[in-house]
């Protein structure tokens, strides 16, 4: 399984968003300077974000984005599914009926009316996956993250956005 690096380029840009005072904006290329990554790609990450509704573009000559809900109602989920989409993971292309020995005009109920074993080991796993990222959000993030930065990080952070802006 491999998600894009997307996911953790749109979380740690919406971690340091949540610092950003209200009514205030951070630009593409500020985000983009700061983590040393793509401008061009995370400009497509944010449109992505924006679609879900998990940020919103503020345009203008102090424009930019800040985030359309509060920390605690964005879920690591929504992250993922904005930039991966809503589509499984798994998808069963219902092989076992292709197998050499069966009539495929004429297959036992066993292969059409079971659900294959395969599919619901994978979907359920999936589940258990979007399950626990539905627990983890941006606000838990932003504490937990709390206990790893030093003060004087996290306060030369906040500095170097609201510095950008003047």
């Amino acid at each position: 399984m491999k998600l894009s690096i997307g996911i953790e380029y749109a979380l740690h840009c919406l971690l340091y968003m949540i610092d950003i005072k209200e009514n205030e904006t951070v630009g593409i290329k500020d985000l983009a300077t700061f983590q040393g990554v793509s401008e061009s790609y995370l400009a497509k990450v944010f449109a992505k974000l924006s679609k879900a509704q998990i940020v919103k573009s503020v345009p203008g000559v102090k424009g930019g984005y800040t985030l359309c809900k509060t920390p605690e109602n964005i879920t690591f989920l929504d992250v993922v599914e904005a930039i991966e989409g809503k589509e499984p993971i798994f998808k069963c292309a219902e092989i076992r009926q292709n197998t050499l020995l069966l009539d495929k005009n004429n297959l036992p109920k066993i292969y059409t009316d079971c659900p294959c074993t395969i599919k619901i080991v994978m979907l359920e796993a999936e589940e258990k996956m979007k399950n626990y990222l539905n627990t983890k959000t941006l606000a838990w993030l932003h504490s937990h993250v709390d206990t790893i930065l030093t003060k004087e990080q996290k306060e030369k952070t906040i500095a170097w956005f609201e510095n950008r802006k003047k």
